[in-house]
């Protein structure tokens, strides 16, 4: 019987070491391994009804909205700041002669929402003013980039002085054109448009090309003043600075002016050119 019995044993060894066995229990085991992944697969996707969390989250309270939303957010804190900015765009000298100096500025104070607004340019020769405007305005928002103003210009120099209502937008234009457009209304149903663009090229972190254009148009002559009917100048320049700091920066240039119309009627009656150009160094300064 012990002999039948080892005879047996031996056999039963024998087969499980085959490989048609090893191929079987393979089998049995990827099937296994595979029932189980399944499972896992069918669990991640059951509905969000079969997977609720741990922990539910509690029902919001009125206890957690005023948390979130205290009394003193209520107000758009960012529109009540007062900020102010100051920028002379252009103080320069030219080769015309006569000690001549020119300049353009503007300045504003207040809030994101609502400003005061000063601007000024004009040109001087022999310490003597020929001609300048001073220009102040309430400034509002009207859009992300864009102000509106209104009130009043006053021009000086030679001839008698002239104050108009003002009327205009002042802001920025697809592509980063800085534009200010106004229009004006003085005695007598005088009317003027005058229009400016800017653009800056950055030629490298500290060297800037800047290219102007403007123009004036009036709807009467002003002999007094030198203005004629119609569209008066038209004036472009090109400068280039070097930043020293973002806040003040020399530069060199080239400025044109031509006048048209009856304007350079009355100009050349006066003794003065139509058409100058003028090549121009100065700073350029903010703060």
């Amino acid at each position: 019987m012990n002999a039948m019995r080892q005879t047996l044993l031996v056999a039963a060894l024998a087969a499980l070491s085959t490989p048609a066995f090893a191929q079987h229990a393979g089998h049995a085991q990827h099937a296994q391994q595979t029932e189980h992944a399944e499972h896992t697969q069918h669990d991640a996707h059951a509905p969000p009804s079969e997977q609720l969390p741990r922990e539910p989250i509690p029902p919001l309270t009125d206890a957690d909205r005023a948390a979130a939303f205290p009394a003193g957010l209520s107000g758009h804190a960012v529109h009540d700041d007062i900020h102010s900015f100051v920028l002379v765009d252009r103080l320069e000298t030219s080769d015309a002669g006569d000690d001549p100096l020119a300049w353009e500025a503007s300045a504003w104070i207040g809030t994101d929402l609502d400003r005061a607004w000063l601007r000024s340019e004009g040109e001087a020769a022999d310490g003597r003013v020929e001609a300048a405007n001073l220009e102040l305005f309430y400034g509002r928002a009207v859009s992300r980039w864009w102000d509106g103003v209104v009130g009043v210009r006053h021009d000086v120099g030679d001839g008698p002085s002239r104050t108009y209502a003002a009327i205009g937008v002042i802001g920025l234009a697809p592509q980063k054109f800085e534009v200010e457009a106004t229009a004006y209304l003085g005695d007598h149903g005088q009317a003027g448009l005058a229009v400016e663009a800017e653009y800056d090229t950055l030629l490298t972190n500290r060297l800037v090309l800047q290219w102007q254009a403007g123009a004036e148009a009036w709807g009467r002559s002003d002999p007094q003043r030198g203005l004629g009917a119609g569209l008066a100048t038209v004036e472009a320049g090109l400068r280039l600075r070097y930043e020293v700091t973002r806040r003040f920066a020399p530069y060199v240039g080239i400025a044109h002016e031509r006048a048209f119309g009856n304007t350079a009627d009355l100009r050349r009656a006066g003794g003065h050119p139509t058409d100058d150009t003028r090549v121009v160094a100065g700073v350029r300064f903010w703060f």
